[in-house]
């Protein structure tokens, strides 16, 4: 099992970074792939990002492509994202997720998930 924790959300303007964080317990941590997900007030869920156990394959959803970056460390249990050139539209709480297997853009396929992080964007 594992258990996960978000952090480094907050406010900022448009066109700035913020880069949010995943801590997660558990020995198994490398044997999961990651997702990031991120959720706007009245909207669905929707994907961001997603990292497989071994960092070597990425997706990202095309909203975000060429300014969001997912990783991992799976000496220390975290896998982060940072987010570059902001926008209003970035606005919504994140969230973490991790799967057995291989990595996914579906939300239904995540097991474990984080409480969230609220990201902010003014414009």
């Amino acid at each position: 099992q594992v258990q996960l924790g978000e952090s480094g959300g907050g406010s900022v303007q448009a066109g700035g970074s913020l880069r949010l964080s995943c801590a997660a317990s558990g020995r198994t941590f490398r044997s999961y792939a990651m997702g990031w997900f991120r959720q706007a007030p009245g909207k669905e869920r929707e994907f961001v990002a997603t990292i497989s156990w071994s960092g070597g394959i990425l997706y990202y959803a095309d909203s975000v492509k060429g300014r969001f970056t997912i990783s991992r460390d799976n000496t220390k249990n975290t896998v982060s994202l940072q987010m570059n050139i902001l926008k209003p539209d970035d606005t919504a709480v994140y969230y973490c997720a991790a799967k057995e297997g291989g990595t996914s853009r579906v939300s239904s396929e995540f097991v474990y998930w984080g409480q969230g992080t609220q990201v902010t964007v003014s414009s």
